[in-house]
């Protein structure tokens, strides 16, 4: 019989708030694949337990996926933990769960902190619908661009960022969805420096730079999606997206502006701030 594989959730900060389930799992399995051993050996200590680490991380995730699955196969529990929060949720660990859902070894969430629900949970914003995209690229060119590809989503956006560019990414935000679009900003989650602020891109832009949110910690960005009174009446956003990234603009503008009945003039600037 095969080991379970646990998807373990932990802290994202406070440390109280560790399941009594997860505190079981941990103390229990035979292994634990944790993201950082030095961070997750301090956890285990502060519940007293001893068990066994081995790294999983970003740079190691496939050479180190043989030797759990054979730990699995072999009938060991196997603990899979992130630094923070819920792991495969912007953390490594896809490989490894995927590898044992195809050989048939069970695997076995044990739920808890996520900084992703955490934010959501307290911004204002809409929640029935949302998409989550992670850490945005750290080059501002390939920002803007995917900032550009997000400006129509009616979706709630939520983004992970560091506090080198929380600055940076909330002022590319601002460009992108314009500094009206209403947004939080999360700080530092459940820590003792927590920081939840509500308003609008451009106010929180002026925030961070006055220093009234600090740059320092970890951030959570929720944005509002596009609101369909922000719309045309007809939006054709993903028609003319699709056809500037296909072709050149001026055959694209013009095949636009046949297919939808608006002016080619007004498409071809729009498929011009798209290309940028």
């Amino acid at each position: 019989m095969t080991g379970t594989l646990h998807i373990v959730a932990t802290p994202i900060g406070n440390l109280k708030d560790l399941t009594p389930r997860a505190r079981q799992v941990l103390a229990e399995v035979h292994l634990i694949a944790a993201e950082d051993t030095r961070h997750t050996s301090r956890l285990l200590f502060s519940i007293g337990a001893k068990t066994r680490l081995t790294a999983l991380h970003d740079h190691n995730e496939a050479d180190a996926v043989p030797a759990i699955i054979e730990a699995l196969a072999n009938g060991q529990d196997v603990a899979l933990v992130s630094d923070a929060g819920t792991p495969l949720v912007s953390d490594p660990g896809y490989r490894l769960v995927a590898a044992a859902q195809d050989l048939g070894i069970r695997v076995s969430p044990i739920p808890g902190p996520s900084a992703l629900i955490a934010a959501l949970s307290v911004a204002g914003l809409a929640t029935d619908r949302f998409c989550f995209e992670g850490f945005l690229p750290a080059k501002a060119a390939a920002r803007r661009k995917t900032l550009a590809l997000l400006a129509d989503e009616p979706r709630t956006l939520v983004f992970y960022e560091s506090v080198h560019r929380i600055a940076d990414s909330v002022g590319d935000m601002a460009v992108a969805f314009g500094p009206e679009r209403p947004a939080f900003i999360g700080r530092e989650l459940s820590k003792l420096h927590e920081q939840c602020v509500r308003s609008t891109l451009g106010e929180l832009l002026r925030d961070l730079g006055s220093g009234e949110i600090a740059s320092k910690g970890e951030f959570v960005v929720v944005v509002a999606g596009r609101a369909a009174a922000d719309s045309p009446a007809s939006d054709h956003s993903v028609l003319i997206r699709e056809l500037a990234g296909a072709l050149p603009l001026k055959q694209a503008a013009a095949i636009a502006a046949r297919v939808t009945g608006e002016k080619r003039n007004e498409i071809y600037a729009r498929m011009l701030e798209l290309r940028k």
